[in-house]
């Protein structure tokens, strides 16, 4: 089995690093975030204090970070992944972020002699926690053929999408389509609340028709109908707001770089700005079912007293 550094011990990195933990894999994993330590211990996963630690003897390096920003840091910084790491050591990113930033690390890493490989994953807290998350694989081959071996404990795709940084435009591009498929599960299921359908009934009528999504199956924006649903626990973030906004932001700008029209990525990227300016960035992204409601209010949701 091999040696792995873990660098991001959050609610998506630790529960994906437990898996390569059961799969026989020593973790050694780092985190500023003294919760986010002591709760990656339980899981079996040994916490260091450094980056250079961490990649002591290691095979390979997954980094799962907020955003572009921090993964320039991590990788870049005077104590980062790029002034520690050896020749030989596979250096995976988990991250979404924006392709200048994924292509900045493919060519500081090939500057260094070092293998990366974008490799950023779907699948949500839920995902991550089962083992059951897609991972997209951007980079050379022989990289991709390593890369693989390394994410499958965690996952239930691995797809190679072809050269460097085509692992995070897949997923920019996934991600954009889930923001909008948020937008429609959230208006649609509103609409058949006040038109006095059961939610129960009318999900089952989505589930087997042409409105079917993964947002609907996963995060349906109702209370009781969906175990997994952030509806059931005052949508408390699976997946935050803000965190959304960043990706479907990310994906904005590639539209503009490219010159492709994303008028219904814009709309939901409004909507998740919306969340934010009110102060509702850490709550989860589907909380923007909220703004189909005709009064605002949501059922599931107790808005926070005003001070």
């Amino acid at each position: 089995m091999s040696t792995i550094a873990w660098i991001g011990l959050g609610h998506m990195g630790a529960p994906m690093a437990a898996h390569l933990v059961s799969a026989g894999h020593t973790v050694r994993g780092v985190d500023p975030v003294p919760a986010a330590r002591d709760a990656a211990a339980t899981r079996g996963i040994q916490v260091v204090d450094t980056v250079a630690e961490a990649l002591q003897g290691a095979d390979a390096c997954l980094t799962s970070l907020p955003g572009p920003d921090q993964v320039r840091q991590v990788y870049g910084g005077g104590d980062g992944v790029f002034a520690h790491a050896v020749a030989g050591t596979l250096l995976l990113d988990t991250s979404t972020v924006d392709v200048g930033t994924s292509r900045w690390c493919h060519d500081e890493a090939a500057a260094r002699g070092l293998a990366f490989v974008d490799s950023p994953i779907s699948g949500g807290t839920a995902g991550a926690e089962a083992g059951t998350l897609a991972v997209m694989l951007g980079g050379h081959p022989d990289h991709l053929a390593r890369a693989r071996t390394v994410v499958e404990p965690m996952a239930r795709a691995v797809i190679d999408c072809g050269e460097a940084t085509s692992g995070i435009a897949a997923k920019l591009a996934n991600n954009m389509m889930l923001f909008i498929s948020v937008m429609a599960m959230s208006e649609g299921s509103q609409l058949a609340e006040h038109l006095g359908l059961d939610p129960h009934v009318f999900w089952q009528v989505v589930d087997a028709s042409s409105g079917q999504s993964w947002a609907q199956r996963t995060w349906y924006p109702v209370p009781g109908v969906v175990p997994t649903a952030a509806a059931n626990h005052d949508f408390d973030a699976t997946f935050s707001a803000d965190l959304a906004r960043k990706d479907c932001g990310l994906a904005v700008q590639a539209g503009e770089a490219t010159g492709v029209n994303l008028p219904a990525a814009r709309l939901a990227l409004e909507q998740l700005e919306r969340l934010a300016a009110e102060g509702l960035g850490g709550k989860d992204c589907t909380l923007v079912a909220k703004y189909a409601s005709p009064d605002g209010t949501l059922r599931g949701y107790t808005p926070a007293p005003r001070e």
